[in-house]
């Protein structure tokens, strides 16, 4: 079994000085942990492997392809391989679990 406390990761996360935190890799697919402030502007580019999106903490918008919506705690979000994707508006500091299927390269 592997088990993982948030405040740890984010703590990790944090030292490293990234934006993201990739901590579990397995042969189907891979999870992380990814932060952007209040205000910080989301430079993600399409990926090449379906993600899902679940809101630890924040509050922002997200356009994935055309279509916008509003996501805080306990948010959703899945996103398609290859579909254009982002955060915006990031009113309160974003913390988000990403699930990446297959593993991210």
């Amino acid at each position: 079994m592997k088990a993982f406390r948030l405040d740890e990761l984010e703590a990790e996360r944090a030292a490293n000085d990234g934006a993201y935190l990739q901590f579990l890799r397995e042969r189907n697919m891979s999870v992380g942990l990814y932060a952007l402030d209040a205000g910080e502007t989301d430079p993600q580019q399409p990926h090449r492997q379906d993600e899902v999106y679940m809101i630890v903490s924040g509050r922002a918008s997200i356009t994935v392809g055309m279509e916008t919506t509003s996501v805080a705690r306990g948010s959703v979000v899945y996103v398609p391989a290859g579909v254009p994707h982002k955060f915006h508006h990031i009113t309160e500091d974003l913390r988000v679990l990403v699930v990446f299927s297959p593993p991210e390269r």
